[in-house]
């Protein structure tokens, strides 16, 4: 790989993933929003080109890349936080970018789509995720998610691209979402305040961003045409485990109120990815331990708060 395109440049994986190929010495055409803060190292680099442009311009953005690339990764997606990720209209319209995306592929010389998908296609489930896992999505993001991977797949068939699909778990870490509950937790934690949890008898499986922009790089480079890869450690540990690990890296006399809240309605007790197939095409094994994956994360939202 050579020259790669990266949509949705300054969100977390997306973001990670632009430091890995800056590292792997691949160029790359970053495409952003006007409106985003392009605060990251990697875009001083002279290895990045960033691109304004809304996810809806990407039809006809070949105009503006004159050098031909490699690889697309496609992060960009609209309504991925509250309410919205039930708004159809909105949901429908990232399937039609999704298409798009796969076009400016075809149009900038990529031989290869690799697009983030969602834990949110498969629903609840009880056992370990697989491309061959039943998908029964219950919001309109995961119900996007499933149709945007299935018609890109169509549709990278007939322009000649080789297509993967990556179902991403719980990722954490730099520029993560500060609602999620190892991002918030953390917060909390590093600022000394008591937080309340439920009993955290779930089986979560989480993941660094910067593993999660190895094996995207790597899919990249090695994935299997029509490849659905389920992305996380492919080990889990329950979320009471997690969260005293996490304290324990913070301040390890920092009480937590493991048990003080209920389960939310429709709780899900169990997410694990099978990573097997994924480690087969493309080797990948995550480097990073929780508690180091913890650390790491700890020590940006110090600095960033300076």
């Amino acid at each position: 790989m050579k020259r790669a395109i990266v949509t949705g440049a300054t969100g977390m994986i997306a973001s990670a993933l632009i430091r890995k190929l800056v590292k792997e010495n691949v160029e790359v055409i970053a495409l952003c929003r006007k409106e985003d803060n392009k605060d990251d190292e990697f875009f001083k680099s002279p290895l990045v080109t960033a691109i304004d442009a809304d996810i809806s311009e990407y039809a006809v953005l070949s105009a503006k890349i004159d050098k031909k690339c490699d690889v697309l990764y496609h992060f960009a997606w609209l309504g991925t936080f509250g309410n919205v990720r039930n708004d159809t209209y909105t949901q429908t319209d990232n399937i039609k970018y999704t298409l798009d995306a796969v076009k400016l592929a075809a149009d900038t010389g990529c031989e290869c789509f690799v697009s983030a998908g969602s834990q949110a296609e498969y629903g609840r489930t009880t056992e370990k995720l697989t491309a061959e896992t039943p998908c029964n999505p219950e919001t309109g993001y995961g119900i996007a998610k499933y149709t945007a991977g299935k018609f890109s797949r169509m549709y990278a068939e007939q322009l000649g691209l080789r297509h993967c699909w990556v179902r991403i778990l719980s990722v954490f870490g730099q520029k993560g979402n500060p609602n999620s509950i190892i991002m918030s937790s953390l917060d909390k934690m590093l600022k000394g305040e008591y937080t309340s949890f439920t009993k955290g008898e779930q089986q979560w499986d989480f993941l660094h961003c910067d593993d999660a922009a190895t094996a995207f790089y790597l899919i990249g480079e090695k994935g299997k045409h029509g490849s659905v890869y389920p992305l996380g450690s492919g080990k889990t540990r329950l979320l009471a485990d997690y969260i005293t690990a996490m304290r324990d890296c913070i301040n390890p006399d920092l009480k937590v109120g493991i048990g003080d809240l209920p389960y939310n309605e429709g709780q899900v007790m169990y997410l694990c990815a099978d990573i097997t197939k994924l480690t087969e095409d493309t080797g990948f094994v995550p480097e990073l331990t929780f508690e180091e994956a913890i650390i790491r994360t700890a020590e940006w939202m110090k600095e960033v708060r300076k």
